[in-house]
């Protein structure tokens, strides 16, 4: 539905030049939930309001379905209002001195394609029927509440029925409640009316809830694409790994014995060949387990520790250095802790994924380049070290 091919967009600031976007190739397919992830600055925006029609690209293609949008090399730019488009912004864009009704009807009166009156009003009835909010249609805007303001955005969006809906951070001025409530509304919103939408955000649990895939962007490029779960457990670089979720990150190097010396002792691995030297291995929180007794675990080894802080979600233990802090996101045994208590801390063998980085996430064993990588750990020797568990 949606082709991208090595867009790029360049702003100038003074005598500095900001590469927004850069030679970002992109295909989202008809009726995809499709999340543009990153950081502030990442380009995420910028990428969307090309789609849109708002900024012009300096070299690349945009396609919506078999209509070529946007080509620098064509000299084509077809302008915003004839690209069959639903936007709705992070600010909302509501006009305050309109009702309910007159705020979804104004692309359907002010546009090129003007509908008759009983058309209008027929469109306006649906759309806020879809959003809930038909028992408002004559209420002012600045009346309503953040939420029903942001249901106000979107009606008006799919008022003009379009191919595509683009939603710019429409969450993110809501607060954590409402979010969560109007996230859900959008996710069935868009698979009930079965239309396809570029979503773009910067929080992580928002793009996993509701993306079928998602974009992870950063300097202006795609780091990699994927459905939520195969970002999360295979991340093809160390910074889609930190950018989704807590990763536990050990400094180690590669000994000539296949182990990596670490802090937390010789972690022996399946190192893929080529790799040498000073590496990084990660292990997320909830793939790290404690116990009183042995687990029979590979990777178990004891420590004489104190209970040092906890939440709803994680715990932190305290132990002797050398200082090696370490996030464990799973229920602590049953049972007094004591300080000097000891106990198991391992990776539990069955779910644990190891990547290995240098730079980067490496490859699994034998397979091809963008392949992921899952390392069998086994602690050899494990030296006192803190862990925040």
């Amino acid at each position: 539905m949606i082709n991208i091919h090595s867009l790029s967009k360049a702003f100038k600031t003074g005598a500095d030049r900001v590469q927004a976007v850069d030679g970002v190739d992109l295909q989202v397919e008809e009726k995809e939930f499709f999340v543009l992830l990153g950081l502030s600055g990442s380009g995420k925006t910028t990428l969307l309001r090309c789609v849109a029609g708002l900024e012009k690209p300096e070299a690349g293609e945009i396609r919506l379905g078999e209509q070529i949008v946007s080509s620098a090399e064509r000299g084509i730019f077809v302008p915003p209002e004839d690209r069959a488009l639903g936007m709705v912004f992070q600010s909302y864009a509501v006009w305050p001195h309109m009702t309910v009704f007159d705020n979804v009807a104004f692309p359907l009166v002010n546009g090129k394609r003007k509908l008759p009156r009983a058309k209008v009003r027929e469109r306006v009835k649906s759309a806020l029927e879809l959003v809930q909010l038909s028992g408002l249609a004559d209420r002012p805007v600045p009346f309503l509440s953040g939420g029903q303001q942001q249901r106000v955005a979107l009606a008006r969006a799919l008022a003009v029925e379009p191919k595509v809906l683009l939603m710019d951070e429409p969450l993110s001025n809501l607060d954590a409640r409402l979010r969560e409530e109007v996230r859900d509304e959008i996710r069935n919103l868009a698979k009930k009316l079965g239309i396809t939408v570029l979503y773009v955000t910067h929080d992580q649990v928002e793009a996993m809830a509701l993306a079928d895939r998602i974009a992870v962007m950063s300097g202006g490029k795609v780091l990699q694409i994927g459905a939520a779960q195969e970002l999360y457990h295979f991340p093809l670089s160390r910074s889609v790994a930190e950018f989704l979720g807590s990763m536990n990150e050990f400094e180690g190097a590669v000994q000539n014995d296949g182990c990596i010396n670490s802090a937390l002792g010789a972690l022996r691995c399946a190192i893929p060949n080529g790799v040498v030297g000073e590496v990084i291995v990660a292990i997320r929180p909830e793939d790290v387990s404690l116990s009183r007794e042995p687990s029979g675990c590979a990777t178990s080894f004891p420590l004489n520790s104190s209970l040092g802080s906890f939440s709803a979600t994680s715990r932190s233990i305290t132990c002797p250095p050398p200082e090696t802090s370490c996030e464990v996101r799973r229920p602590v045994p049953t049972g007094s802790w004591n300080r000097a208590a000891p106990f198991m801390c391992g990776f539990l063998p069955r779910n644990s994924r190891f990547f290995l980085s240098k730079k980067r996430v490496g490859q699994r064993r034998g397979a091809a380049t963008k392949a992921k990588l899952t390392l069998n750990l086994s602690l050899v020797t494990a030296p006192k070290a803190r862990l925040n568990i």
